[in-house]
């Protein structure tokens, strides 16, 4: 039995029935080397002997009577890997736009909490004799670097163990926690909390006054959620419902467009992002005069053996959606990222955390719950507009036995106001980006792939002569 972190717990109370906090991992795979074709039930087999490399997939979380401390994670006594496998055959002819309508309808289903948090579809039937393999793993569980590791252990299980030795299992389940032992544990844990309370408190004040004096020296000064932020039409009440698309777009062109502006790789994602989300607000007629302020995740922990767990942060950043020419608006992201981390350096990784740990958890799950029940996200301006993230992935080819791993494709969750998500994973020479709405925020999300490929075209030409032709 481990307590959860409050970083981790805050995916947790953060999930309502319209916002779920789960992740979602997409991985095509050609399966047209496997001798007499795919078989699902084999698949589960091979799931099932591949656990043994995945400790976070057979713990479930127990949450602590009247919120008195944080869920503890319980090695799961009742695991039945058959309640976490489904699968979907699709229609002919299969086609992405089919793949991603399966897994918007996979990914508006919230994850059942009485059960390690994590699920898997299978999507049969698409094109060029492929499968999907779409994991429903929730935040509370691990960020996208530990996913990635999560990836790399599963590769290295199949490829170099496929087969685990007799014995070699160390799983042991455990019986799930009574309410008594529960809450003992948890005010116990709560004395550390309450002793080191007034030197958090200090602490935070301090960072906090250090972080703002730091901002106002600034130009151009980071941006505050919840100040100025302009409204649009992704920032409203979500449903329950999900949108999806995904595309891919070249490393290549990306990184020489990086190396001939002096930018990281990072901002350029930045810009196109940016520069989608001004053509696609220009052409609703709803672009704002104020540019749009995005919500950019950073890993807290550059450990690549982490399996679980959240090292994480973010930071706010004006994507320059006011700015027309795009060389110019990759100057001014660059500038933005650049002053946003000095800004956030001075709050500090361990108080981030150690704040989340003393976060009440009867006042934060109401809280978020009665914001969505009202519906306020309608009217009030957003406290953001959007979540644009970037991770690193696999940059050498995959391939478990006879099945390659065509594309891999990953998003995290959508907020109240906050209704679109856009999540970049590179993999080999690709940069897979997926964005993630809802009906309410983003109808259609592939007018935004157009606008996505549009805007790297535009960020190229804009550089021509600095930046190769084609690649």
């Amino acid at each position: 039995m481990e307590t959860m972190s409050g970083l981790d717990a805050k995916f947790l109370y953060s999930e309502t029935p319209t916002a779920h906090m789960h992740t979602i991992k997409v991985a095509v795979c050609d399966v047209s080397g496997i001798a007499g074709g795919f078989s699902f039930d084999t698949l589960a087999v091979v799931l099932g002997q591949l656990l043994i490399r995945l400790p976070p997939f057979r713990r479930r979380s127990v949450p602590v009577p009247l919120g008195l401390g944080h869920p503890v994670w319980v090695e799961d006594p009742d695991f039945d890997l058959t309640r976490h496998l489904s699968r979907v055959v699709l229609d002919p002819p299969g086609d992405d736009r089919a793949l991603a309508d399966a897994i918007a309808t996979y990914a508006a289903t919230p994850l059942p909490l009485d059960r390690p948090l994590w699920a898997i579809e299978v999507v049969e039937g698409l094109s060029g004799d492929r499968i999907a393999v779409v994991v429903k793993l929730h935040h509370a569980v691990a960020d996208g670097s530990a996913a990635v590791a999560l990836l790399n252990h599963v590769v290295e299980a199949a490829t170099v163990a496929p087969h685990p030795a007799p014995g070699s299992d160390p799983w042991a389940p455990e019986p799930i926690p009574g309410r008594r032992q529960l809450v003992a544990r948890a005010l116990r844990e709560q004395i550390p909390r309450i002793e080191g309370l007034p030197h958090l408190v200090r602490s935070s004040i301090r960072s906090a006054r250090a972080s703002e004096r730091k901002r106002r020296t600034l130009e151009p000064m980071p941006p505050l959620p919840l100040h100025h932020i302009p409204k649009t039409s992704f920032n409203v009440s979500l449903t329950s419902a999900r949108t999806f698309a995904m595309t891919n777009l070249s490393m290549g062109t990306i990184q020489a467009i990086r190396s001939a502006t002096g930018s990281t790789f990072n901002d350029v994602y930045l810009a196109v992002c940016a520069g989608a989300l001004r053509s696609y607000l220009a052409g609703r007629g709803e672009l704002p005069t104020r540019p749009l302020v995005a919500s950019v995740p950073v890993s807290t922990d550059s450990s690549t053996a982490r399996l679980s767990g959240n090292r994480v942060d973010n930071i706010y950043v004006s994507i320059g959606t006011d700015v027309a020419d795009p060389v110019s608006r990759l100057r001014a992201i660059h500038d933005g990222v650049v002053a946003a981390k000095a800004v956030r350096s001075l709050l500090g990784n361990d108080l981030l955390e150690q704040r989340a740990d003393v976060v009440p958890p009867q006042l934060y799950r109401p809280t978020v719950r009665l914001w969505s029940r009202s519906h306020v996200a309608n009217v009030l301006h957003p406290p953001l507009n959007v979540i644009l993230s970037n991770v690193a992935g696999p940059r050498e080819p995959i391939h478990i036995g006879p099945v390659a791993l065509d594309a891999l494709y990953s998003v995290g969750p959508i907020l109240e106001g906050i209704g679109l998500n856009i999540t970049a994973w590179s993999y080999v020479d690709s940069l897979a980006v997926s964005l993630i709405g809802c009906p309410t925020s983003v109808p259609d999300p592939w007018i935004l792939v157009e606008h996505l490929h549009v805007a790297l075209d535009e960020l190229q030409q804009s550089v021509r002569g600095m930046v190769p032709a084609d690649h």
